[in-house]
């Protein structure tokens, strides 16, 4: 059996190890290290990329699952939503350590997809990716920037 998808636009064909994350093929195939390993269990969210569209943890879907999918990491971020995200994350100051940052980013890039004008509650329900350093509040702060950014009127 052999699955063909995409990675940031580039069409990926593999016949073997289906079974393997997609995170591990990202890292270890494809040499995408901006895509972070965290828990394994997709509980952390360092992992996030985008599937279709929608955020999920990379480290808990395998190869076999992603026939005909879209998958795009932080090095593909690249229209106007994704680029406000990264603009507002540089302009508050997100990162502490930085580690889980990638994953945060392809959160909120999803999140302001589908909502391009989250309220606190909002951005507390969908963001359940973990920040060991306790960024939140700038976490917070940068989607509304990045929001505002976004969909500004010109």
């Amino acid at each position: 059996m052999s699955i063909s998808f995409t990675v940031n636009g580039k069409t990926h064909k593999v016949s073997e190890q289906l079974d393997m994350p997609l995170l591990w093929y990202l890292r270890d195939h494809i040499d995408l290290k901006g895509t972070k390993f965290g828990c394994g269990i997709g509980q952390c969210g360092a992992c996030t990329v985008h599937m279709d569209g929608h955020a999920i943890r990379s480290c808990s879907i395998t190869l076999g699952l992603l026939e005909g999918k879209e998958i795009k990491t932080i090095e593909g971020l690249s229209d106007k939503v994704e680029q406000a995200v990264q603009t507002a994350w540089k302009k508050i100051d997100v990162p502490q350590c930085g580690y889980c940052q990638s994953g945060q980013i392809m959160a909120a890039s999803a999140l302001l997809k589908k909502n391009p004008k989250p309220t606190d509650e909002d951005i507390n329900n969908v963001m359940t990716n973990i920040c060991r350093c306790g960024t939140y509040v700038r976490i917070r702060k940068a989607i509304h920037e990045a929001a505002d950014l976004a969909y500004e009127v010109s």
